[in-house]
């Protein structure tokens, strides 16, 4: 079994799809992509992680933006292949915001946040446990920001998950049972005591900033991993009927015709029972 360590979500799709590796950790969303246009191998995710994304808005509390209708007649900064980017206008319907009235600007990913603090833009999508610490660390307090979490207004869709290649998933397949069973441990072991799987993380990477990385951990478990809907169904399964209607909202943002159904895109029977899943 081979895993792919990038933590990208298209980058990961596209290894695993290649066979490169078997296992990625990638945005079910882009996977909804991938498999709509795939149907002879698809990718399935079978463990869902971010019960809810990551993705928000971001601007300046000084630019009078306030609720989503005053992003019309704004410049909008971020990265074309984004996820953040790309369903902003699934965020923009929900919201009754007019995209024809927004101009685009496109950019690198690493220019984003200093696009934004430079007012060369107005406001920008991304990861919430990212481009908020990002903001911070060119001097932003919380208290200058407007943040709009995608999850917070409207858009119900799912974020990161665990996939799998079409080898692996299959009836019987004890090898991937197995890797989720370990996985699922090591999640709640994280969510029990986050300092303890920086310090791991450490080990293997000695430059790493324990301190910010610890913070944007937090930051993700609390606002997508942890969550209404774990705390009662326990890790790593999904709501089909919520991933359904979540397949469609994708599908309309990314004009994809004929998206995978919900029982296609997400198989939970390698996962564990849910008390070997529940959170204490």
């Amino acid at each position: 079994m081979t895993i792919d360590p990038s933590g990208g979500s298209a980058e990961a799709v596209a290894r695993v799809a290649s066979g490169s590796y078997e296992i990625g950790f990638a945005d079910i969303n882009a996977l909804i992509e991938y498999d709509a246009n795939t149907r002879d191998e698809p990718i399935s995710a079978v463990m869902m992680v971010y019960d809810t994304p990551p993705f928000s808005v971001f601007a300046l509390r000084s630019s009078g933006i306030k609720v989503p209708k005053d992003l019309e007649g704004r410049v909008l900064g971020g990265a074309i292949f984004d996820a953040s980017y790309r369903l902003f206008t699934a965020f923009a319907k929900a919201n009754g915001v007019s995209t024809s009235k927004i101009q685009r600007k496109n950019m690198d990913p690493a220019l984003r946040e200093t696009m934004l603090v430079r007012k060369d833009v107005e406001f920008t999508c991304g990861n919430y446990f990212s481009s908020l610490l990002d903001l911070q660390s060119k001097g932003v307090g919380l208290d200058e920001l407007v943040i709009m979490r995608y999850a917070d207004y409207g858009l119900d869709i799912y974020g990161n998950a665990v996939i799998a290649s079409a080898r692996l998933v299959k009836p019987g397949a004890t090898e991937l049972a197995g890797f989720l069973r370990a996985t699922l441990r090591g999640l709640k072991a994280t969510i029990a005591n986050p300092g303890d799987a920086i310090a791991a993380v450490k080990v293997l990477d000695p430059l790493l900033d324990e301190r910010l990385e610890l913070q944007r951990l937090q930051l993700a478990i609390a606002s997508n991993i942890v969550t209404t809907y774990t705390r009662i169904h326990g890790l790593g399964d999904v709501d089909m009927d919520r991933l359904s209607r979540s397949i469609g909202t994708v599908a309309e943002a990314y004009g994809i015709t004929h998206p995978p159904s919900a029982t296609q895109l997400f198989r939970a029977e390698f996962l564990p029972p849910k008390d070997a899943r529940a959170l204490k």
